[in-house]
């Protein structure tokens, strides 16, 4: 009886891993390389499990680059005010979060501040701000 409800748990923590490291912003995101982006918004994808804004953004060089953003899912940016009517493509925005661990141009989105100054936390696998640390 014991070596079968052990049997038992086992299975269900091997099954829930997968699920985990799914959501584990640690995975796939470096709280080591923190970033800040100031681009054009080009793309909103309003996807479960997790949103993506896509924008452009103008190296001091002069080279532009694409960056892939992730979010919360669309449900909880909705309840913030977020859809694609006031976040439309074209408008310039400001993003902090941390880089994708594999130094692509990719990054868990942390704040989104909008031209007017307004400023969201995305609710993304990205850590909220720690009170007082910044």
């Amino acid at each position: 009886m014991k070596l079968r409800l052990a049997l038992i748990l086992l299975s269900m923590l091997f099954v829930s891993l997968p699920l985990g490291a799914h959501h584990a912003f640690l995975g796939e995101f470096d709280p080591n390389k923190p970033i800040q982006l100031r681009g054009i918004l080009t793309k909103v994808e309003l996807i479960n499990p997790h949103s993506w804004f896509t924008i452009e953004v103008t190296r001091p060089d002069g080279t532009v680059e694409s960056w892939e953003i992730e979010a919360g899912t669309p449900n909880t940016l909705f309840r913030k005010g977020i859809t694609r009517d006031t976040l439309p493509v074209g408008i310039e925005i400001l993003v902090d979060g941390y880089q994708a661990i594999d130094g692509t141009n990719k990054a868990s989105g942390r704040d989104l501040t909008f031209p007017d100054g307004r400023e969201i936390y995305l609710e993304g696998s990205a850590p909220p701000r720690s009170s007082g640390s910044e």
